[in-house]
């Protein structure tokens, strides 16, 4: 599909794709660009070259609209004025030209267009082949069995917090009020809006460029925000806080599958970012996994499974070493093997952190037991001593 708002750009440009490059079908050409955008939902373009310099709308405008289409072509900048060259390569587009047209300018870029869609549709082949995986523990990941997990690397910082913000509240749509005032609050309202669609844009592309097209960011029909929806995926918090749910009574027999579910929680909810906004969530899965390997650790007590119960504390420690009463457990339980170092070490590295983290000292009741089991220690060991 070919926008430009002079038709002999366009008869030439059509001339040189369909009569010198060749293999090119032309399935529009368009003067009015919003004519253009409400064909393409029908013509499905594979490409769309498009001016920048048009009167009533920006091509960067056009563009970001054209990547909210179900079926979003790839972009091809064409235009007399270089200074756009910057923006337009921040959108992640596909090529940029400079006006006049030249043929073997032209042949570069198709040959650059065959070797993307060629690489898209395998991707796309891969990914559907396959239900894929969204990591969020931890940090953003995507994952095919049996394949090394996928870390996009976003073009922007905001980029990758828009589509988390945006992933985070899958299947609603955001006003783009509340996008901007989440990510540009210190910008106006247009050089806001501006940013919020360069960013979508950015995100489609990313998207694209790794075959996961079956995560798609819809626009509402007023243009008023946007709506992030996954087909064929599965996300892993939402399956963990399944297995949370459909957890069979603890015993004997499904003491292993508690295992398992405790063993999935692979750190804090994108716990890599410094969100705010995710941490509500954050905190919620957080006294999920913390209430469930407590109720394993009394379990394991109740039983006489030392070593069990011990490194269940031991796990609770090391993801949440402000969990004051893994401290305490350990230290009884280290205390029941007659380990005295592990049992000071325990007591030492509480205070430190305490001290550390919080500028203040454990909670009494742990500071008596303590001082109980010294000096129990101590007789046991010096029993001569004064």
């Amino acid at each position: 599909m070919l926008i430009d708002d002079s038709k002999l750009s366009l008869m030439h440009l059509q001339d040189l794709l369909e009569k010198e490059v060749g293999c090119i079908q032309v399935v529009g050409t368009f003067t009015d660009p919003l004519q253009a955008i409400e064909q393409a939902r029908s013509l499905l373009p594979e490409v769309v070259f498009l001016d920048i310099n048009m009167p009533d709308i920006s091509g960067l405008e056009v563009s970001e609209q054209l990547q909210g289409l179900d079926h979003s072509p790839e972009i091809v900048f064409v235009t007399g004025y270089d200074e756009y060259a910057v923006d337009a390569f921040e959108l992640n587009a596909l090529d940029y030209i400079i006006k006049p047209v030249q043929l073997t300018r032209l042949k570069k870029t198709i040959d650059r267009l065959q070797k993307r869609i060629t690489k898209a549709h395998e991707d796309v082949r891969r990914w559907k082949t396959s239900l894929f995986s969204i990591q969020c523990f931890r940090s953003l990941a995507f994952h095919i069995p049996n394949q090394e997990p996928n870390e996009i690397k976003w073009r922007t910082v905001k980029s990758r917090e828009l589509f988390l913000y945006l992933l985070h509240n899958r299947n609603k749509m955001i006003d783009k009020e509340s996008l901007i005032e989440l990510l540009w609050h210190d910008c106006d309202e247009n050089k806001g809006g501006t940013l919020l669609y360069t960013t979508i844009y950015l995100i489609r592309q990313t998207l694209k460029s790794h075959g996961l097209k079956t995560i798609e960011i819809k626009k509402s029909n007023m243009d008023r925000g946007y709506k992030l929806t996954i087909d064929s995926a599965t996300i892993d918090v939402e399956e963990w806080e399944a297995h949370i749910k459909n957890l069979p009574p603890l015993s004997h027999s499904s003491i292993d599958v508690y295992e398992k579910v405790l063993a999935m929680y692979a750190g804090d909810y994108l716990g890599e970012y410094d969100y705010l906004w995710a941490e509500y969530e954050r905190e919620r899965l957080c006294r999920m996994w913390l209430q469930l390997a407590k109720k394993m650790s009394r379990f394991y007590l109740e039983q006489g499974r030392v070593l069990e119960a011990t490194m269940v504390n031991e796990r609770v420690q090391l993801l949440y070493p402000l969990e004051e009463d893994s401290y305490m457990i350990l230290m009884q339980l280290y205390a029941s093997l007659d380990n005295n170092t592990a049992v000071k070490n325990q007591y030492k590295l509480l205070n430190t952190r305490w001290e550390q983290e919080l500028n203040s000292l454990p909670s009494i009741y742990i500071t008596e037991w303590y001082e109980a089991w010294k000096k129990e220690t101590d007789k046991r060991n010096f029993p001569n001593r004064d």
